[in-house]
């Protein structure tokens, strides 16, 4: 069976050993043809507390981990640029 992954991005951090991740999905309405974007939000286990707000993560799943923590952070792909 395959691991499932996601790419999203962290918009929480406050707590301890997790972090918030949003992922977007981006479809095309069957209908009216516009782009309609849902993001649904994951909990994931950031063992080292290293994620920041605005970093762009890569997710895996693993098993349930607390109530709602289903997920584990793989990979931080990009740190969130300071803009000048």
């Amino acid at each position: 069976m395959a691991v499932k992954e996601r790419v999203g991005l962290v918009v929480s951090n406050k707590m301890d050993k997790t972090a918030v991740v949003a992922v977007e999905n981006r479809s095309i309405h069957p209908k009216y043809g516009k782009t309609v974007v849902k993001t649904r939000r994951f909990k994931a286990h950031d063992d080292q507390n290293q994620c920041q707000e605005g970093d762009r993560v890569r997710i895996r799943e693993t098993r349930p981990l607390s109530r709602t923590k289903r997920w584990v952070i793989a990979e931080i792909i990009s740190r969130k640029t300071l803009a000048q």
